[in-house]
């Protein structure tokens, strides 16, 4: 699957917006996706490391990968292989 379909499906599903299907890569997220809270990041991870069977380190997880949905996507691509 596409890093970038699992990173929308992802925050999709932990932001409960129907919306991040049609944002554009640039759109930034943190700060500007008032759903995207502690929670909801939480949930993003678990997901993926349950679904995807990766390991992520509590010192990868930075604001930086969630600047916008193209870093939160390059990150999905580099950790899932795909």
């Amino acid at each position: 699957m596409d890093s970038e379909i699992i990173v929308r499906n992802l925050l999709q599903a932990a932001t409960a917006r129907d919306d991040i299907a049609e944002m554009p890569l640039s759109a930034p997220l943190l700060g500007h996706v008032a759903e995207l809270d502690s929670m909801a990041i939480v949930t993003f991870f678990t997901v993926l490391e349950e679904d995807y069977g990766v390991a992520i380190d509590d010192d990868e997880v930075s604001a930086e990968l969630f600047e916008s949905l193209q870093t939160l996507t390059d990150f999905v691509a580099a950790k899932v292989g795909c």
